[in-house]
């Protein structure tokens, strides 16, 4: 989409029609201007940049609506979606534009002709004004853009076509375009007719590479807003689907043809994504990601189930999908490993398949693993990492040795901060409680090892942190705890006039 040209250079009609005008407006420097206009209000002399106040006294009957870029913005990206179909190379051109590259991609459709209409017409049909143009450069295309529409310029033909253009069609800085004017190059054409270095002395090296650029010589690269898939295999169909059935059978039946493409050349997926186009212009994207290279279509078609099941905003068919897509974005080379003799390899497998499966439903970084850290405070101890990028790492991971016949020293469950308990009465200077209060429940404690004293890195925290006397009690009830005494008493629990005061208790854990 483009907004419509200025007043001043569009071509002037003498007839009104009876359509009111519409503008959008934003404010600019304190002063609410026009930022964008209807084809009504270009007829009545209107142009973005007005001042409103200008432009009410012009067009009385003006209809006047606010500025929401966000809104803007999000309907752009929306339509990109939507031109994931034509092309997976989409790249924004804010605010109003999109390049799409259809290198290679324009012969399924018919040919670029019949790509472009149907592009425009699918558009048109949704309420959108549409101006288009395919070029060999993205440059050209978008300064063809802003007047005309529907024309395919064959390559090498980008400077004939925007010759007679005018200089504003470029796009270029405002200071730029008046000093041309003021040169008396109205055209393009103009501008290319004098000597690059000329360009260059008066206006700048920039301008001059958009108008090579404009012309056809040399191109820009987009940037296209999601990485070229490794594998990409989609079906379209000539009436929309919208039963869970034939979506089922269509996502096995693209990943049979998708393993196949992969095996090939020695690969397996990472990470796939599922796209589903809808009828009415709405794209849902569906992720998983794998601990391991995928190879079999069965695991492929399990992992989309699991994660279909398990959304909280299910999928909505609305009127039918007519296009569904599986990609894979990340590949690998598959390594084969012995499994008929390593029972390992084949536990390991069974726990990748696992892992994948539960991350599918409740996502990838809720399953997590364990590492092991050099740090002697129990919160940074360990460090938790995605189960399926640390798998390996986690399974030869070094953890202390555990002492044969004693109780284990650290908890099953560490909890990621200390939970406050209430301790009404312990043992001074070093004794533990004898019952306290933790989640509103009372526990009365009946055996006690510890202290087990541990002091906080004071070379990093200014001496902020205290040290803490951490206990392992069991209360009547067989439930084992993990608390701790935050600072010791007569030195570091103190305030500022030198007074004692009470010690804070904190449960750090849960014994199994």
């Amino acid at each position: 989409m483009r907004p419509p040209p200025q007043a001043g250079e569009a071509k002037k009609e003498l007839r009104f029609s009876r359509e009111l005008p519409s503008v959008v407006v934003a404010k600019d420097h304190n002063a609410i201007l026009l930022h964008a206009i209807d084809e009504a209000a270009v007829r009545a002399g209107l142009s973005i940049g007005l001042p409103l106040a200008n432009a009410r006294a012009i067009c009385p009957e003006l209809t006047v609506y606010d500025a929401d870029p966000a809104a803007d913005l999000k309907t752009l990206n929306d339509i990109a979606d939507w031109c994931d179909r034509f092309t997976p190379l989409v790249a924004l051109d804010p605010p109003y534009g999109l390049f799409l590259d259809i290198t290679g991609c324009a012969h399924l459709f018919g040919g670029e002709r019949a790509l472009l209409q149907i592009v425009i017409n699918a558009l048109s049909r949704r309420g959108f004004a549409v101006s288009a143009v395919i070029a060999g450069t993205s440059i050209a295309a978008r300064t063809l853009t802003r007047y005309a529409s529907g024309q395919v310029i064959a390559d090498g033909a980008e400077a004939e076509a925007v010759g007679p253009l005018p200089v504003s069609a470029l796009g270029a800085d405002a200071t730029v375009t008046t000093g041309l004017r003021r040169a008396g190059l109205k055209t393009i054409g103009d501008v290319a007719s004098r000597a690059p270095h000329e360009i260059s002395a008066r206006f700048g090296a920039d301008f001059t590479t958009l108008l090579g650029h404009a012309l056809g010589r040399g191109d820009a690269p987009i940037s296209p807003r999601k990485p070229l898939p490794d594998y990409i295999v989609e079906k379209r169909f000539p009436e929309p689907i919208a039963t869970d059935t034939v979506i089922a059978l269509t996502l096995s039946s693209l990943a049979k043809t998708l393993v196949a493409a992969m095996e090939k050349q020695g690969k397996g997926a990472r990470q796939l994504e599922a796209s589903f186009f809808r009828t009415d212009g709405a794209v849902r994207a569906i992720m998983v990601e794998t601990g391991r290279p995928v190879t079999r279509p069965e695991m492929i078609d399990r992992l989309f189930r699991e994660r279909l099941d398990a959304l909280n905003d299910p999928l909505d068919p609305g009127f039918g999908f007519d296009l569904i897509r599986l990609a894979a974005g990340r590949t690998e080379i598959v390594v084969q490993q012995q499994r008929d003799l390593d029972t390992s390899v084949h536990d390991n497998d069974e726990i990748s398949a696992l892992i994948d499966r539960i991350a599918a439903r409740i996502g990838g970084k809720r399953v997590v693993v364990h590492l092991p850290l050099e740090s002697h405070i129990p919160e940074r101890s360990a460090l938790a990492l995605p189960a399926q990028h640390h798998l390996a790492a986690a399974s030869a991971a070094a953890w202390p040795e555990r002492v044969v016949g004693e109780p284990p020293l650290r908890p099953l469950r560490l909890f990621e901060r200390p939970e406050p308990i209430k301790v009404p009465f312990a043992s001074v200077p070093d004794g533990p409680p004898h019952q306290f209060t933790w989640r509103r429940a009372l526990h009365a404690v009946v055996r006690v090892e510890g202290p087990e004293r541990i002091a906080m890195e004071w070379w990093k925290q200014d001496g902020a942190a205290l040290t803490r006397d951490y206990f392992r009690v069991e209360d009547a009830e067989g439930q084992r705890f993990w608390i701790f005494r935050d600072g010791l008493y007569e030195s570091e629990l103190r305030d500022e006039e030198g007074k004692p005061v009470p010690a804070n208790w904190y449960v750090h854990g849960l014994f199994a």
